[in-house]
């Protein structure tokens, strides 16, 4: 049975894409075979290619297409609404869910679907990127970047998944850069606070590699090994 998890973070920055990488090794170091989806990226290069895109690609095991990883590849490294308002593009939650189905549909055991931003940054006037997850009716994975502020965005975050009616399935405390002050303080907070297991603290990797990432992950309650 495939597995699909949603990732979004509690802001911009926080390591989703480095989070994201760390549980495709660590499943497949339980023999599960991976693959993932980065529907909407902002920020390519002269090839149109998003370097969190290509590095989904290079953790898991599947071989895809770039197309298939990354389906809309929007250069301007902005808020996606504006970077497909600025190329005339439409981004609709319907069709971006519709994208992901195609991965979701294949022969991986453990798929996973990288947001952008946090839960509610917009696609479009009207929809944000949660409308896509809402639409797959998918578990969450919430990625906690240790920083000043971090409870007030997990909290809040794992609030908006609820209110969203999908399930916060796990969440992982990620050191995005210097450790923060009274880091463990903050630590034990949001693992009181949030309504979730936490599947791992990882700390500030340089240079990273997410292999060592994997294993400072406990996978176990989201593949059902």
């Amino acid at each position: 049975m495939t597995r699909t998890y949603f990732v979004t973070g509690t802001d911009t920055e926080v390591g989703k894409t480095a989070v994201s990488c760390a549980l495709l090794r660590a499943a497949a170091a339980q023999g599960l075979t991976t693959a993932a989806v980065k529907p909407v990226a902002a920020g390519c290069d002269q090839h149109g290619h998003n370097e969190d895109a290509l590095q989904l690609m290079a953790a898991m095991t599947s071989e895809l297409d770039y197309a298939q990883v990354n389906p809309v590849a929007l250069e301007p490294a902005i808020a996606p609404h504006i970077a497909a308002a600025q190329v005339k593009k439409n981004l609709q939650a319907s069709r971006l869910a519709g994208l992901c189905r195609g991965v979701m549909s294949g022969a991986a055991d453990f798929v996973l679907i990288e947001g952008a931003g946090g839960w509610r940054v917009p696609i479009s006037p009207r929809e944000t990127l949660a409308d896509v997850a809402v639409q797959l009716q998918v578990g969450v994975l919430l990625v906690v970047g240790m920083r000043l502020g971090c409870i007030n965005h997990a909290l809040l975050t794992a609030e908006a998944i609820a209110r969203d009616g999908l399930k916060l399935a796990g969440w992982v405390a990620n050191q995005p850069g210097p450790r923060m002050t009274c880091h463990q303080e903050n630590l034990e907070t949001l693992q009181r606070m949030i309504p979730a297991p936490c599947l791992g603290e990882l700390p500030h990797f340089s240079p990273w590699n997410a292999e060592d990432a994997g294993r400072l992950i406990d996978i176990n309650g989201i593949t059902g090994k």
